[in-house]
């Protein structure tokens, strides 16, 4: 499987990286609105890494799974409190299955966007909706790509700018391709990683996720389900699997 692979030195530094990410109020939500799909059942998340999402989601109920090709990330999982309720497989999420039937398959923080060909981002789907019980539902947050801030012939954009952190997407336009760049400066140290992507609009998704047998049921810009509009920059989906 191509992608990016989160080593040990992305590992050791993601949740101080991300710590937007892990803003209280931002969790609540995303928990709150994978739990309803979710209804008490068990869920599944693709791409698990340090445990982010599926910690809050595990505290309100139902059994949770994930899995994820990093032992790194995973280690950082299991270290936290709560992590004995979490099922962890390790293993792509292209071909990898897990025992039994799940009510929900997430796959948040622009997962989906690792894989770095069409063919293996349908197949993801295919993976997602075969771990599926009838009548259950893929929920994915993905961001929108930002083309429309790119004048003819550029290929960067910026997208954090701070004293500590300079970040930018260097974007492949004929390929679908966009290079995250990041440098951080911590203790007077530079460091440097980028991540690679295959970026993927709103409609290719909904078509990748008709192959695989399940259909686009809403959209939302965010998880408190404000409106999806052409101004928005991520979007979550929900698709449920027919039949």
């Amino acid at each position: 499987m191509s992608g990016t692979f989160f080593g040990e030195a992305i590992a050791e530094r993601y949740d101080a990286s991300s710590a937007e990410m892990f803003e209280p109020a931002l969790l609540a939500a995303t928990a709150d609105f994978l739990a309803g799909f979710a209804a008490g059942g068990p869920a599944l998340e693709f791409g698990i890494g340090t445990g982010r999402v599926a910690l809050p989601l595990s505290e309100r109920g139902g059994r949770v799974h994930g899995i994820d090709v990093s032992e790194p990330m995973v280690a950082r999982l299991r270290a936290k409190p709560g992590a004995d309720a979490i099922g962890i497989t390790i293993g792509d999420i292209v071909t990898t299955r897990v025992p039994g039937a799940f009510r929900l398959v997430y796959m948040p923080f622009n997962i989906i966007t690792n894989l770095l060909s069409q063919e293996e981002q349908v197949e993801c789907f295919r993976n997602a909706a075969a771990h599926l019980e009838p009548g259950g539902f893929v929920v994915a947050e993905v961001w929108v790509p930002s083309l429309q801030r790119l004048q003819p012939g550029e290929r960067f954009v910026p997208f954090k700018v701070t004293p500590g952190h300079l970040g930018f997407d260097e974007i492949d336009v004929v390929n679908q391709i966009c290079i995250s760049h990041h440098y951080f400066l911590d203790d007077g140290r530079a460091q440097q990683f980028s991540s690679k992507h295959r970026y993927c609009w709103p409609s290719e998704l909904d078509l990748m996720a008709q192959l695989a047998g399940i259909e686009l049921q809403e959209r939302w810009a965010d998880w408190k389900r404000s409106p999806f509009t052409a101004r928005s920059t991520d979007h979550i989906s929900v698709w449920r699997k027919t039949g």
